[in-house]
């Protein structure tokens, strides 16, 4: 894309008379035009403006606490194990259903941000994870606790869309792989914040308590919800363009088939759950197993998990940025052919370190977390460019959520696999969705420099 400035019009023939004064011009939302001052490393933050910047602070924070939310249930599955007696099986059930309900909360979250607006339905979806994971606190039994999972899976689901979305609306095409990458990278700084809050709990209070209070820290979200009432506007060139299309809203609309010449979005629709499906059920074996298996199979204390949990984690951080830079560079699709062979390679090598070889495992930790999280920086500005403006929250919200539900059964079949195969083992299998997200891409066009309204 250019980056000069359109030459000015030429100028009217002097007539004599003095010109009318024009009105002053509304600043714009966004530019990504390519200015000087969008340039540098946070040039793509300056180009979003003021409005932008907002909705990228409310995106970034809502999706760091729905995974720190997230992440209280995997830190805390050896203590919630021993307490109710359950075995892997019951154990990867906890994760299964919840990306399961949350596929049905993503997409009613995509379906309410194209009717009542994005800002609105990242609050309705906050507060339902926040509300429901304080819940799991209180649960005096497994089914209890089940079922407060499953809940807190219904705003789990739409959060990240909603804000992906919001601020993809904001920002121009040169720099959205990169802006969404560093929403994206608000991911490992909640798995950061469980992580430290897991080892100071659990290093000060019994098993039994320390699980409950985890949940409990999981209400920290409420506050983001008062703040994102006052601050943060839908993109206005968006709100306006979604209401000229009679189709907002609309399921009917993304399964549509192309018929008479006129492009329809089914194809874009199911290979975009397939997409999200191979990537999400790599990703959550990952994060579901890899603390139970350092634990379990390595022997490592609670203060030792947390270090190898570090270098994991710095690495998925770096990843998500790394990624974002790449999307825009490289093109959508080819960032995630290239991260999908890598984190596949990553998974296959980190099972299958022998024992003994601690070292190794730590090194190892964070090309891991660096890949399989590098995949994901594409995923907001690809799945927003796929669809109009009319049915993008419905379009991300479903295809997004789907690959979670159904990238759920891996987690699943890993903690029944394990019992034969061992976590290490059955670890492996995550490299399977990896290959399904490769083949998927075939069927999808690549969308880099793309504007949306």
């Amino acid at each position: 894309m250019s980056t000069s400035e359109p030459p000015p019009p030429p100028s009217a023939p002097s007539t004599g008379t003095r010109p009318a004064p024009t009105a002053p011009t509304a600043p714009t939302e966004h530019t990504g035009t390519g200015h000087t001052g969008e340039d540098g490393p946070f040039g793509w933050l300056r180009a979003l403006g003021p409005r932008g910047r907002r909705a990228f602070a409310g995106a970034f924070g809502g999706y760091a606490l729905d995974s720190y939310d997230y992440f209280t249930l995997p830190l805390s599955m050896v203590a919630l194990t021993a307490h109710f007696g359950l075995d892997s099986g019951q154990t990867g059930l906890f994760t299964t259903v919840t990306l399961v309900v949350s596929a049905v909360g993503g997409a009613a979250a995509g379906v309410l941000a194209d009717r009542v607006g994005r800002v609105r339905a990242l609050m309705v979806t906050v507060i339902t994870y926040a509300v429901f994971t304080v819940a799991c606190g209180f649960a005096p039994t497994y089914e209890t606790l089940l079922v407060f999972r499953a809940l807190q899976g219904l705003g789990f689901g739409g959060e990240w869309a909603v804000g992906a979305i919001l601020v993809a609306e904001y920002a121009g095409a040169r720099h959205r792989g990169r802006t969404l990458g560093a929403v994206q990278s608000s991911w490992a700084v909640g798995w950061a914040l469980a992580a430290g809050v897991y080892t100071l709990v659990f290093s000060l209070a019994d098993d039994d308590l320390a699980w409950r209070v985890m949940f409990w820290t999981g209400a920290l979200p409420a506050l983001l919800v008062v703040w994102l009432r006052r601050g943060v506007h839908d993109a206005s060139t968006a709100t306006a363009a979604r209401e000229r299309d009679p189709r907002w809203g609309s399921f009917a609309a993304v399964f549509r088939p192309g018929r008479d010449g006129v492009p329809g979005l089914l194809r874009t629709t199911v290979f975009a759950s397939l997409l999200s499906t191979g990537v999400q059920g790599g990703y959550y074996t990952l994060a579901t197993w890899v603390p139970t298996y350092l634990k379990s199979e390595r022997g490592l204390s609670v203060v030792g998990t947390g270090g190898y949990l570090a270098f994991l984690i710095s690495g998925a951080f770096l990843g998500y940025l790394t990624g974002g830079r790449l999307t825009d560079r490289l093109g959508r699709r080819n960032n995630i052919w290239l991260f999908a062979l890598l984190s596949a390679v990553c998974v296959v090598a980190y099972a299958n370190i022998p024992h003994g070889a601690d070292t190794l495992l730590l090194v190892l930790g964070f090309p891991l977390g660096f890949c399989m999280s590098a995949i994901f920086s594409g995923f907001g500005s690809y799945l927003s460019e796929l669809y109009p403006t009319a049915v993008r929250g419905t379009g991300q919200g479903f295809t997004y959520n789907t690959g979670r539900a159904v990238g759920a059964v891996f987690p699943t079949l890993v903690g029944y696999l394990a019992d034969s195969w061992g976590v290490g083992g059955a670890l492996v299998f995550g490299a399977i969705g990896y290959g399904l997200a490769a083949l998927a891409l075939l069927g999808l066009p690549e969308t880099r420099g793309k504007e949306l309204a």
